[in-house]
């Protein structure tokens, strides 16, 4: 049996059609058909079933594919450990983390550490706070940087910095002209979320209770980006966090107003499974995303203007 025979089956299990898995694997798709249905030949089971144009998995396919996920990830891993025991400064580092972050925090670690290790390699993933502790849990990942403590009991987490967060209000909005508010005034606006399940939403209801009000859902997003974009269109507000990359200029069609109320903020930190070695090189990450955390001025992103 094919090593990539399986990632293959893996990959069309996981909704990757045959054709963009031939071309991931360097070979037709007629010949990737055959040999998937060689490897149903070999299980002695349909493994697929056509489900209109989509090939979805049968009852047999989706046993199958919890043992085919386990083999591939215990081989992945174990090429790693040697590949780290012969070089201990290369290697991969496994890491996930809060959508948010990808656009300052871990761009800035990740070129922080690469000059110190330049042969370190990075496999990268983006999920909302339940995701992160499944990418732990399942092995998918070595550490993950996450916006509150997983509250696992097999899961170690220490915090990086603390992240404000904002009350965003459309450029022509009656608070627009405030530095500073009080959480409890937009208790009659609309806010705009994300989904239910985002450590975000969690993290706004739960200060906009202690605000005294249940927001008033104006929309539900998968992005904070989405957010930003329909504050910016008036059709609400929301709380956002305050990363440096946010800029407010005069002619922005978005303030970001600090709230006194509540505390207006969000942990960020770092966790690994404890009953699981972290890999050389990723114990050398994060080591170097703690001292990057405790060193001075880096505790905590500064507020827009």
């Amino acid at each position: 049996m094919d090593l990539q025979v399986l990632r293959s089956f893996q990959a069309v299990a996981e909704g990757t059609t045959v054709t963009d898995a031939a071309a991931d694997a360097g070979i037709t798709q007629p010949a990737l058909s055959r040999a998937l249905n060689r490897l149903e030949d070999e299980i002695g089971a349909a493994l697929f079933q056509r489900v209109g144009r989509v090939l979805r998995l049968t009852p047999a396919g989706r046993v199958f594919k919890e043992h085919v996920d386990v083999v591939l990830d215990g081989y992945d891993r174990g090429r790693r450990a040697v590949a780290e025991r012969v070089d201990p400064d290369a290697g991969v580092v496994s890491l996930a983390f809060l959508h948010t972050l990808g656009t300052w925090l871990v761009p800035r670690l990740v070129t922080d550490f690469r000059q110190a290790f330049p042969r370190a390699q990075f496999e990268l993933r983006q999920d909302g706070e339940i995701g992160l502790t499944r990418h732990l849990l399942d092995a998918t990942a070595d550490l993950i940087i996450t916006g509150s403590e997983p509250g696992h009991p097999l899961i170690t987490w220490r915090r990086l910095l603390v992240e404000p967060l904002r009350l965003a209000v459309p450029a022509g909005h009656r608070l627009a002209g405030h530095r500073r508010v009080r959480l409890s005034e937009a208790a009659e606006e609309r806010f705009i979320l994300l989904k239910a399940g985002y450590g975000l939403r969690h993290l706004t209801e739960g200060l906009c209770r202690e605000a005294g009000f249940t927001p008033l859902v104006g929309f539900e997003g998968e992005e904070v980006e989405t957010l930003r974009g329909l504050v910016a269109a008036g059709l609400g507000v929301s709380l956002i966090p305050s990363s440096p990359e946010v800029t407010a200029t005069p002619d922005a069609p978005i303030r970001y107003l600090e709230i006194t109320d509540v505390r207006g903020a969000r942990d960020i930190g770092i966790a690994w499974l404890n009953s699981r070695g972290v890999p050389p090189i990723a114990r050398r990450f994060l080591d170097h995303a703690l001292r990057s955390a405790a060193a001075p001025g880096t505790s905590s992103p500064e507020a827009p203007a």
